[in-house]
């Protein structure tokens, strides 16, 4: 891209929403992970009595095998929001604000 190109996206106040929204969305998402992952090894250090009771009194499966799937589940569903937000939302604005300069 021409630097006059790239100066009129750096201009453009809709770049401006979309580098906004993005970085908001990021640091939300990586926020939550951070919680998740953090709660999960916290867990196992100081609660590894609890991980590792049955969910019930006839079962073998202890209750840390279903709260790390969920973790695992957790990881997927977030990145699923991202992406479906930077296809639905971010995709379009990046396209109208490159039509936009190359005006």
């Amino acid at each position: 891209m021409s630097e006059l190109s790239v100066s009129k996206i750096e201009k453009n106040p809709k770049y401006r929403e979309l580098v906004r929204a993005r970085d908001a969305l990021a640091w939300t998402l990586t926020v939550l992970v951070l919680i998740i992952y953090f709660g999960f090894i916290l867990l196992v250090a100081f609660a590894p009595g609890f991980l590792s009771q049955p969910i019930s009194a006839n079962s073998v499966i202890a209750v840390g095998i279903p709260v790390g799937v969920g973790v695992i589940l957790a990881s997927v569903i977030l990145t699923g929001i991202y992406v479906r937000r930077a296809n639905n939302t971010f995709d379009p604005l990046i396209h109208e604000i490159i039509q936009e300069a190359s005006k």
